[in-house]
């Protein structure tokens, strides 16, 4: 009994630390906003200390400008943090929500991405539990392969990715996308798909594995 109550108490140590959750985010009309919202309430519930973080906008004023609901969301979200390199450090777990783009990343995401290099080059990114969201409107617009020319830079990261798969019901609902949540929004920007539960599921996975890794490699 003594040597089960040991390796209990072991046990129970190495899962001690909180996970640190960064959800880094760029959205132009409010759907990966949402999005985001629906993964830090996930990273909550499942015990993380949770930050929303946008990327910055390097649209030209002018384009924002033509359009109103871009336009109204940026003043909606202005109070909302941009994310730095600081916010990576601390996270041990993120998730990115961003619309797709010709079948890839959004020019702002990709432009933070690219300011990482001294993060990678001091090991800094390795072993950071990471996962994606994303949205179009059409379910055949790319949604798939923007997720995963998202990992691409996170393998280069040296990061962990943590992909739903089919490990929980919602994912069905929410349209089958195993790679990461995936929504499509019509014209006026309302979600087609209900997607809530699947973005929360997502964070709570992503949070989980953290978990074990930092816990596991902290020993």
């Amino acid at each position: 009994m003594s040597f089960l109550k040991k390796l209990f108490n072991k046990e129970t140590s190495q899962m001690s630390k909180k996970v640190n959750l960064a959800v880094i985010y760029y959205s132009s009309n409010g759907t990966n906003f949402q999005l985001a919202q629906w993964a830090a309430e996930g990273g909550r519930k499942a015990g993380a200390d949770v930050k929303i973080l946008k990327v910055a906008e390097t649209a030209p004023q002018s384009v924002i400008d033509g359009s109103p609901s871009w336009k109204a969301h940026l003043e909606e979200t202005k109070n909302i943090p941009t994310v730095s390199l600081a916010d990576l450090e601390w996270a041990d777990a993120i998730i990115f929500s961003m619309p797709t783009r010709f079948g890839n990343l959004p020019a702002q995401m990709k432009q933070f991405l690219d300011t990482t290099g001294g993060l990678w080059a001091q090991g800094k990114t390795v072993n950071k539990v990471v996962s994606a969201m994303t949205s179009a409107q059409n379910p055949n617009a790319g949604q798939e392969q923007t997720i995963l020319q998202l990992y691409t830079s996170m393998y280069h990261w040296g990061a962990i990715v943590a992909a739903p798969g089919f490990t929980d019901p919602s994912v069905f609902v929410a349209g089958g996308n195993p790679y990461g949540t995936s929504v499509t929004v019509d014209q006026n920007g309302a979600m087609k798909e209900d997607v809530r539960a699947a973005a929360e599921h997502q964070a709570k996975r992503t949070v989980t594995i953290a978990g074990l890794v930092v816990n596991g490699l902290g020993q």
